[in-house]
């Protein structure tokens, strides 16, 4: 008996909430909603997506792809642009019933979502999600990047919602029978992306101007969890720091770090030179000298460490500096060929033609291999011609 009333009263609470969710939703929507299947897109326009990083960045246009052939199966080439697809703003016959750009696709509405603030076509667009929609043109097309992501279409596209609006160039294309957007160029802290479709391109720029600061702010995150308990962690983003000439004061506290933090700090040559090269950054080139010297005297410099920071003398132009490093090389490293190819380097520099190439023919008798020897032996033959081998 009280089980019954239980389920009545269960019964009743259910139909006073059905009637009050549809009281405030058309009937159809609140239908289709609770009845939805997943079946073929519209018009067979496939669901595509493209993700591309810019470094760190990362972008993604989401969009459904038309097809040059209609789903009738009639041929639509040479009557996609200015026929299927409007110059300009044609009259809406849904939705705001207002002029309307073209949605860049098919189906629901074409979106762009950036991970951070970028710069597209010289106009800043911070981070986030947009709807993306073009406003056709036999010779210019506008492209806008709206607020309002989530709409179908374009049928409720808003001026006053614009992100930005940025002028590109359409240009000639090889055919392409589904609409794709694609990355064409891809650089360190820029890509071009492309809507294609039927023989047009459709390109634009994304840049990011500060693109090593997004490093340095996502590395200065992950050193504070697990992957900041190792030295080389911190020498990585300190070299970083090094490389490209950014964040230098933070750079050689994590240089600093890398080298004496409490259990895992490790002084080696790739800790103290890169603290050194921090150092001379700032403009303390004795400071950074003295820290060099003690990297040097380590037992456990390789013969690789000081070939290659006597090339970074020489070509700071600290040619004598150089020539001592190539000297203690050769007195630590005495049978094999890459210091007396760098004592021969040294003596190049200085003039000392006779002795460089000694010391290059002694190279050459410790066996290099096989690409390192002609090189050897061409550099033997520019300096009998009394050329300079850097």
């Amino acid at each position: 008996m009280i089980s019954s009333l239980r389920f009545r009263l269960r019964l009743c609470t259910i139909a006073a909430f059905v009637a009050v969710l549809g009281s405030t939703m058309p009937q159809g929507v609140a239908i289709a909603q609770q009845y939805r299947l997943t079946a073929p897109p519209s018009g067979n326009n496939q669901h595509a997506a493209v993700t591309q990083y810019i470094g760190i960045v990362r972008v993604t246009i989401d969009y459904n792809s038309p097809n040059v052939t209609s789903p009738t199966g009639e041929d639509r080439t040479g009557k996609i642009w200015g026929q299927l697809v409007p110059y300009g703003m044609p009259k809406s016959d849904f939705g705001l019933y207002e002029p309307m750009p073209w949605r860049g696709g098919a189906n629901e509405g074409t979106t762009i979502e950036f991970s951070h603030d970028v710069v597209l076509e010289g106009k800043p667009i911070a981070a986030g999600k947009y709807g993306i929609h073009f406003i056709p043109d036999a010779q210019e097309w506008t492209l806008i990047l709206s607020k309002n992501s989530w709409q179908w279409g374009s049928y409720f596209y808003r001026e006053s919602e614009d992100a930005v609006r940025v002028k590109v160039k359409p240009a000639k294309n090889e055919f392409r029978q589904w609409l794709t957007y694609e990355f064409l160029e891809r650089k360190p802290s820029s890509a071009v992306c492309a809507m294609m479709w039927e023989n047009l391109r459709v390109p634009f720029a994304i840049t990011v101007p500060g693109i090593n600061d997004y490093y340095v702010a996502q590395m200065r995150k992950e050193l504070q969890g697990e992957i900041g308990f190792s030295w080389q962690s911190w020498q990585q983003a300190a070299a970083f720091c090094l490389q490209n000439n950014t964040n230098l004061e933070e750079g050689l506290r994590w240089a600093d770090y890398s080298i004496s933090a409490p259990f895992l700090g490790e002084k080696n040559f790739r800790t103290l030179s890169t603290k050194s090269g921090l150092l001379a950054k700032l403009g303390k080139q004795p400071a950074a000298d003295s820290v060099m010297n003690i990297a040097i005297s380590l037992p456990s410099a390789t013969m690789m460490d000081l070939h290659n920071h006597a090339r970074s003398l020489q070509a700071q132009g600290r040619k004598q500096e150089a020539m001592k490093i190539f000297e203690l090389n050769a007195q630590r490293n005495p049978k094999d060929w890459v210091p007396q190819w760098g004592l021969a380097r040294g003596y190049s520099s200085l003039g000392e033609y006779a002795k460089a190439i000694k010391a290059a023919e002694k190279a050459l008798s410790l066996n290099p291999d096989e690409a390192n020897k002609k090189n050897i032996q061409a550099g033997i033959e520019k300096l009998k011609a009394g050329k300079d081998l850097n």
